[in-house]
């Protein structure tokens, strides 16, 4: 069997020129990267902008799992599919971070015979964007700190830094740490931190930017300390707004790749659905629905977070209106969720399987709290028996809900086209999208319905900090916005070891932050982290290599 890299290599990729202009885009709307690779130029939107839309279909997944789910996998084999039954069809994905790739998760970039290409590139460093986010990033905390070293004209209370330093890679040893050691040269001595690149708040900005006035706008906005007198201190405050944007001058422009079919995929943004908002740039999602039939996009992890905030966060803020839901399962991750090792999903086990239904149920329930239609994708594995597929068949017919098994992975959109039929009977249904809750309600009020009506939790708990920071909040008037949700992915709670459909428990948040350049509040659960480390052996162990350029061991 063929590695995932093998099979990225030895594909038949077009031009991305030519990819382009069989989308409808002209030779001046695109920047070529290579032959490969493009970005799309914004002033191709004054062209595209009056089209009418096509129609979105989100792909999410139940809680992740030792097992693997194969959520952007089905998502590109989706895409293909659709288009081997004669619709026009864009898929629209996140950049993948360096992060997991060289830690335990691996790339972004789908697997078998349903990836996007060049997978190589795309996730090594691909066109640079999440660099930027970084420069940026770190541009400004250079900036706030050198305030401070020349004077501290608008009086900055060193204990009351909120913007920290970021990085792409998972490094434990940087969360925390004491800046500004060594004499009065080399700054104010602080604690700082730092988080990786893809929590950073001006990702978050680069996902929901229209325009680079409006990621001035937002980056002006953003809250990066207080003064001694409790005041925010804002970019705008400091003058260097106009500098952080010029370094998003390529970076906001969506990168065009294609799949291994050739379909055309807009790769774009990156943030994380456990400590972000999870989901690829409006601006790359608009682009697609201008120039396709069908846009088939994906929110990260499970969908009681990437889901939610896709709805919740972004389509808020851009507009856009789903169409139908994919939630992707694998009858290994079921089992898991009802309480099955690692290593013996393989073998059937009915009463398990059962059990981890619940999770999947949950799951389908929620969808339709947003007035959208499921379909469930079962990405098949060869140790699924008949007994097993056919109960998960049968469940979901009990509930309503269109079923299909995706293989995807092994024959790419041949293997999708069941799935594919299911999708287009959902987009034909009457649906009514809604959000789950009002953003002008009180913070707590909003957490509380997401906690409740979507992790089923029967309240929510409070630390004294974020209580503290609530009514802060409260008073300089940042309440009036949505709610992202910092939590575990392997749980609806924010116990990771609590899987399946947890019962009887509370969500307990920590901390609150303000992305006020975002739009929204994050609220932090349980011991989630914004910088991971690394697992005891790390993917990037098996990585190399040779004198040719041939890569192996990426995956």
């Amino acid at each position: 069997m063929k590695s995932d890299v093998e099979i990225a290599q030895a594909a038949e990729m077009k031009p991305v020129a030519q990819v382009a202009a069989e989308l409808g885009l002209l030779e001046d709307d695109i920047e070529l990267f290579g032959k490969y690779k493009a970005k799309v130029s914004l002033a191709a939107w004054e062209r595209l902008k009056d089209r009418a839309d096509g129609k979105v279909v989100l792909v999410s997944a139940i809680n992740p799992t030792p097992a693997g789910e194969g959520k952007t996998t089905n998502t590109v084999g989706l895409g293909d599919a659709l288009r081997r039954l004669g619709k026009k069809v864009v898929i629209a994905l996140r950049e993948p971070s360096l992060g997991p790739c060289f830690g335990v998760k691996g790339g972004a970039a789908g697997g078998g015979y349903a990836q996007v290409v060049p997978m190589e590139d795309i996730n090594l460093h691909f066109t640079g964007d999440i660099h930027a986010v970084t420069t940026a990033n770190n541009l400004l905390a250079a900036v706030i700190d050198n305030h401070i070293h020349h004077g501290n004209l608008l009086g900055i209370d060193p204990r009351r830094i909120t913007w920290r330093r970021v990085m792409d890679l998972n490094e434990r040893a940087l969360r925390h740490i004491v800046l500004g050691l060594g004499g009065k040269a080399n700054g104010i001595p602080r604690e700082g931190g730092f988080d990786i690149s893809v929590a950073s708040e001006l990702m978050a900005i680069l996902c929901l930017a229209s325009d680079l006035d409006d990621m001035k706008a937002r980056i002006s906005r953003i809250i990066v300390a207080y003064t001694y007198g409790n005041a925010p201190v804002t970019v705008a405050d400091l003058n260097v707004a106009g500098a952080i944007t010029l370094l998003f001058k390529d970076a906001i422009k969506p990168n065009l790749v294609q799949t291994l079919e050739n379909t055309p995929a807009f790769v774009h943004g990156g943030p994380f659905a456990n400590i972000a908002h999870g989901c690829n740039s409006v601006m790359a999602t608009k682009f697609a629905l201008k120039l396709a039939d069908v846009v088939v996009t994906e929110a990260g992890f499970g969908a009681d977070l990437g889901a939610e905030k896709f709805f919740d966060i972004k389509c808020r803020f851009s507009g856009l209106k789903p169409e139908a839901v994919v939630l992707v399962a694998t009858i290994r991750a079921l089992k898991s969720h009802g309480g099955v090792e690692k290593g013996n999903l393989g073998k059937e086990n009915m009463p398990a399987l059962e059990k981890g239904m619940a999770n999947l149920v949950k799951h389908i329930e929620n969808i339709g709290k947003f007035g959208l239609p499921a379909v469930v994708a079962i990405n098949a594995f060869p140790t699924d028996t008949e007994q097993e597929l056919a109960w998960v068949e049968a469940a979901c017919g009990k509930l309503g809900v269109r079923v299909a098994l995706s293989k995807v992975w092994e024959k790419g959109g041949e293997g999708g086209k069941a799935l594919a039929q299911a999708v287009l009977a959902a987009l034909d249904e009457p649906k009514e999208f809604r959000y789950l809750y009002d953003e002008t309600l009180p913070i707590k009020e909003k957490i509380a319905a997401i906690a409740q009506e979507i992790y089923g939790a029967d309240g929510v708990r409070y630390t004294p900090a974020a209580e503290k920071t609530i009514k802060e909040l409260t008073a300089l008037g940042y309440d009036k916005t949505p709610i992202c949700m910092a939590k575990t992915q392997y749980s609806f709670s924010d116990d990771p070891a609590k899987i399946g459909r947890p019962q009887h428990f509370d969500i307990t948040v920590r901390e609150l932050r303000v992305s006020a350049g975002a739009g929204f509040l994050v609220a932090v659960t349980g011991d989630i982290m914004t910088m991971p480390g690394l697992p005891k052996k790390p993917a990037a162990e098996v990585m190399d290599i040779d004198n040719n350029g041939k890569i192996s061991g990426l995956f």
